[in-house]
């Protein structure tokens, strides 16, 4: 195995081996906490920009299995404790190693991830090198910033998915970085969706006689997509909306809220989700960096972050609208929060948000 390093722009060096393409990457070192998964993590769009660190040190057990991408793999490089070499799954076709290679994403295991992790809960997010030799300058790897997200990781071009089964409903769906299950969920429903690039203008939605809108996740600092949110302010109140993880920050800012970055992110398949107005707590999975700052006017607090307080879900009463920040379509689970889709046809049927 070929020795390599991960290093972070605070000078710390970490020795390892590499995995997967053998080339050096930069980008922000963030962790997940899922146990499972980890096909969903590489191939999550949201990750667009980031170097990922799994903290369960046992990573690519079950093999590569093409039918649970959720998207084309985004992420800058992939750091392990142990990668296995030979998968046990009577599905999988192929080894993490060999994806890796396939889609030119480095990787980097034998480091101590447990520690690193707690390192970053302590600092916060850092920037981070995989590489073979150890830079003298780290100019560019403390300067280095997620930009573009959307742009880069959104469809080409606007595409139609009949609706399984019967069709009951017509759903306009922005890609801001979607994850495929998002479209599964609305299609087993009865939804016919449409499928919409992020620059896509308001008028174009508006003009399509949906009955409703669907804003889907993505990576980034939302408030640097200001089209995609000069866009949501004409379509807030003109039609049903439900907005996931970066569409409920997009929906905030277009609402007149803000945004702000958090420490280290929530991250991972085991995020305590608690009703703003309510005894049940759900356990989701959880994919952002940013959340939304309290006071969005008009909005409705309807979900807390049961760790830190931070802000899950929004309603728009006045606006025929409510966000969320956590994935009700997870997949790999957990499925906990899934009949928030369920709302979203309440609201084209013409209830209450």
């Amino acid at each position: 195995m070929k020795k390599a390093y991960l290093v972070l722009e605070d000078g710390q060096v970490f020795p390892g081996f590499r995995f997967g393409a053998e080339e050096d990457c930069l980008g922000e070192l963030v962790f997940t906490t899922g146990m499972g998964g980890y096909l969903e993590t590489l191939t999550d769009p949201s990750y667009c920009g980031q170097i990922v660190l799994q903290t369960f040190p046992l990573i690519g057990n079950y093999g590569v299995i093409p039918e649970d991408f959720e998207g084309e793999p985004r992420l800058r490089g992939y750091v392990v404790r142990e990668t296995c070499g030979d998968p046990s799954n009577f599905r999988a076709q192929g080894t993490l190693d060999a994806l890796l290679k396939e889609k030119s994403i480095p990787g980097l295991m034998g480091v101590d991830t447990r520690y690193i992790t707690r390192l970053l809960r302590s600092r916060g997010v850092m920037n981070a090198v995989i590489c073979d030799r150890v830079p003298e300058d780290l100019t560019a790897l403390k300067s280095y910033r997620v930009t573009g997200a959307v742009e880069a990781v959104t469809c080409g071009e606007k595409r139609v998915c009949p609706a399984e089964g019967a069709e009951k409903y017509r759903v306009a769906l922005l890609d801001y970085g979607m994850k495929k299950n998002i479209l599964r969920e609305l299609r087993n429903r009865g939804c016919a969706v449409t499928v919409f690039p992020a620059s896509s203008p308001a008028e174009e939605i508006l003009a399509g006689d949906f009955d409703g809108v669907m804003l889907s996740n993505g990576p980034g600092d939302p408030a640097e997509n200001t089209f995609q949110i000069a866009q949501l302010e004409k379509l807030l109140g003109a039609l049903p909306l439900f907005g996931i993880c970066l569409g409920h920050q997009l929906t905030a800012l277009a609402a007149g809220g803000s945004t702000y970055k958090l420490k280290f992110g929530h991250r991972g398949v085991n995020q305590p989700v608690r009703e703003a107005e309510g005894k049940r707590t759900y356990i989701t999975t959880q994919n952002h960096g940013y959340a939304v700052a309290e006071g969005v006017p008009g909005a409705r607090l309807s979900f807390l972050n049961a760790n830190d307080g931070s802000c899950e879900g929004l309603d728009y009463p006045g606006l025929r609208a409510f966000t969320v920040q956590f994935h009700p379509e997870a997949c790999a689970g957990p499925t906990d929060t899934g009949f928030l889709f369920d709302r979203f046809l309440r609201l084209m049927e013409g209830g209450e948000p």
